[in-house]
């Protein structure tokens, strides 16, 4: 039925911009005739609009892979930097929620590390609206950052590092291989926020799946029943994640190499000073707009990577 129904809004999408194109046809027929040119700017403004909403369409098109209409699970961690970096995945887990906030998907924080004097270690969110995976999917990677810290008392210039991972959200009827008897569930206090309610109870779940090493926690909400209920969500993710690995090609197309949150590895590269520029280092795509990125405008960087990915 979701199927169905993404299917529907497709469709209505691309019968409004038919309709929406034809009347703006007719509109310059209209004005060449009476050889009006009053109606010139409103013309020119609503051809832009079509246009915008047309090359949406058409990158989306191109999302036909296996998962990509899914939902996206995003984690980000900080990679080597200290404080720095903990810092920079806060940054980073802000302008995807600020992001999935203007696309008005929804999103909820599962899981949070704080860092320990700034930032955070870690973050698990879910983004959930059509096709979020496979706009997010080119996230995956390194993400370098390069300012004058905050942390620094001699203003020097620093650099650091975060990773992101992202997962395509997968329906329980999915079979991802899970055998009840091959996880062990433990259930824990909270040491998130959440009032005392979170602190008298064992409300927070961690599951590992034993065969495969994967380990996930929740405890994001106050039923116990509720946390257990995300972690196996997650946790489908995770292992249909690392069943697509064992496919050479799956891999290439939706996990990526392995790479560690250092030199050399990263994806893109985010510069507030000495000059203001955010790179990616696949695609050449480049803008000095620093502020709109990290305040969630990133649409132009996915756009672009999954043009190149069309292209290549």
């Amino acid at each position: 039925m979701r199927h169905i129904s993404a299917l529907k809004n497709t469709v209505g999408t691309w019968r409004d911009l038919e309709r929406r194109s034809a009347d703006l046809a007719a509109l310059v027929d209209m004005s060449l005739e009476a050889e009006d040119s009053s109606l010139q700017d409103d013309i020119t403004r609503e051809l832009d609009i079509l246009e915008a909403e047309l090359n949406d369409q058409e990158i989306q098109l191109q999302l036909s892979g296996e998962y990509d209409g899914n939902h996206a699970l995003l984690a980000v961690h900080a990679g080597a930097g200290g404080t720095e970096s903990q810092d920079w995945a806060q940054i980073l887990l802000r302008m995807y929620l600020r992001w999935a906030e203007k696309r008005k998907y929804d999103a909820e924080v599962i899981e949070v590390s704080p860092g320990e004097e700034a930032g955070i270690k870690s973050a698990l969110v879910e983004i959930r609206g059509d096709y979020s995976y496979g706009y997010l999917k080119g996230e995956r990677g390194v993400h370098r950052l390069v300012r004058i810290s905050p942390f620094d008392a001699s203003h020097s210039r620093h650099t650091s590092f975060a990773l992101v991972e992202v997962m395509p959200v997968v329906e329980s009827d999915v079979e991802v291989g899970i055998d009840p008897a091959d996880i062990k569930v433990d259930v824990f206090r909270s040491s998130g926020p959440g009032g005392q309610h979170m602190q008298k109870t064992s409300s927070a779940v961690r599951l590992t799946h034993i065969p495969t090493g994967t380990v996930v926690t929740c405890q994001s909400e106050r039923s116990q029943h509720r946390n257990k209920e995300t972690a196996m969500m997650v946790l489908r993710s995770r292992l249909l994640e690392l069943q697509l690995e064992k496919n050479a090609e799956e891999q290439a197309r939706l996990k990526g190499e392995h790479v560690t949150a250092d030199w050399g590895n990263q994806i893109r590269s985010y510069v507030l000073q000495p000059y203001k520029l955010v790179k990616d280092h696949r695609t050449g795509y480049e803008t000095s707009d620093t502020s709109a990125v990290l305040e969630g405008d990133i649409d132009d960087l996915l756009k672009a990577y999954l043009s190149h990915t069309i292209q290549g």
